[in-house]
């Protein structure tokens, strides 16, 4: 699902309830440069498998609220500008995130 929504400029909503990622290992620039997005509820999104998370929310200027706090990060290895340039997000919690095995946090904010 690397790139899946990768510089989409003009999006301003998505549905993501019905995605099944259960075999996801790669989420790498999924909304990058998605930069219309307000809000993503990402709380269905099954993680455990990722290992790649680098750039997931790169650019995402309008983002201001985000939920992913059912994220499983234990088997990710990077993290990589993970909300670099996400200037708008005022909250984010972060409390089961797991980086234990993360190797890249470069420009994570």
């Amino acid at each position: 699902m690397g790139y899946i929504f990768y510089g989409c400029k003009i999006l301003e909503k998505l549905n993501l309830t019905n995605f099944n990622t259960s075999n996801v290992t790669n989420m790498n620039h999924m909304f990058d440069g998605c930069s219309l997005i307000k809000e993503l509820n990402l709380i269905n999104f099954d993680t455990f498998n990722v290992i790649d998370m680098s750039g997931m929310f790169n650019e995402c200027f309008s983002l201001t609220k985000i939920n992913i706090s059912h994220f499983h990060t234990h088997n990710v290895k990077n993290m990589d500008s993970m909300f670099f340039k996400c200037s708008s997000l005022k909250k984010l919690d972060l409390l089961n995130f797991n980086t234990f095995n993360v190797k890249g946090m470069n420009k994570y904010f």
